[in-house]
This record gives C-alpha cells, structure tokens and sequence, in this order.
C-alpha cells in the first residue's frame, strides 16, 4: 500500500485490511512493515532517466528524431531488496508512488494502480492497469486511468479482475 495517509493512518488502514498480518503478535514491529516515502526515495536512489540503447550501444530515436528516454531507479538492486519485505509507504509523494510503480514493472511484475487525485496521475498512466474513481476522482487522474470504477467501490476492482481473467481464459481457450 502506497499512500499519502501519515504512518499511524497508515499502519492501522493495512492492518485493518489485512495487508498487514500478524500486527498482534509480541514479535511485530512497526518499522519492518511501514516505511515512510521519504526514506523509500532515499533508499532506492530515486528516478533517473536514461537513453533507450540500441545493442551497438546508440540512442535510439522516435518518429520524430528524439532520443527516446526511459525512467529507471537509481538503485534497482536496493529496490529489490526493500519491495519483497515492505507492506506500507506512507506520506508518499507522487514521486514515490510514480518509483513504486516504475520499481515494480523493471522486476517484470503487473502491476495495479488506484486513485482519485491529480497526484496519483503519473503513477496511474505508467502502471500496466489503472483504476481511476469515477465520482470523487479528477478530471486529470480519470485521462490517466485504464479503467474508472463509475462507483467508487474498491469491490468493483475485484469484479473486474474476475471478468478480465475469465475474458483472458476464453481467449485462450479459443486459441
């Protein structure tokens, strides 16, 4: 869960839904699950953008001549090592959120996005699916979106998960 909420919010939200288990045993201890954006960016180097290399080593250029420029962390292998043991970055940045995203699709994961805010639109549009809030969201995080849940209900990103993995499976099938 990444998020805007302070770590406390946070922190009770994720064990609240269960994203955070075992918060009752004698063991837990808050700062191996909940990190605070800050220090994630910190940790992970932030964003740099780098040159799409062709195998002789030469930028590679778009349509229209410009070098084409993709986002990466500055330290992937940092990324790699936080991201499998963290469940909460909280007081998040749209930075952060947008590092989480880029993070998660360089380790080849699919990777789902949710937002209502101007903020959440660069993490949005960069994720492989994203679900905008139809009624509370803005104008701009709804451009970003894949997908709008037109009831603002987080269930209804279960039902289209369930509909797109049963329409993914037909396909198949008829393959």
């Amino acid at each position: 869960m990444v998020t805007g909420d302070n770590k406390v919010t946070a922190e009770a939200i994720a064990i609240d839904c269960g994203i955070i288990q075992n918060a009752d045993q004698p063991s837990y201890k808050s700062e191996d699950h909940v990190m605070l954006g800050k220090d994630f960016w910190e940790l992970i180097g932030g964003i740099k953008q780098v040159s799409k290399k062709d195998d002789d080593g030469k930028d590679i250029l778009d349509d229209d001549g410009k070098i084409i420029w993709l986002d990466e962390l500055g330290k992937q292998h940092e990324f790699n090592h936080v991201y499998k043991h963290l469940d909460v970055v909280a007081r998040c940045r749209p930075e952060d959120k947008y590092a989480m995203v880029v993070g998660l699709i360089k380790e080849r994961m699919v990777v789902a996005v949710t937002g209502d805010g101007t903020n959440d639109a660069p993490a949005l549009k960069k994720a492989d699916v994203g679900f905008a809030m139809g009624i509370a969201g803005t104008e701009t995080a709804r451009e970003a979106a894949d997908i709008i849940l037109l009831d603002d209900s987080f269930s209804s990103i279960v039902q289209a998960v369930m509909w797109g993995r049963n329409i993914y499976d037909s396909v198949r099938k008829f393959l």
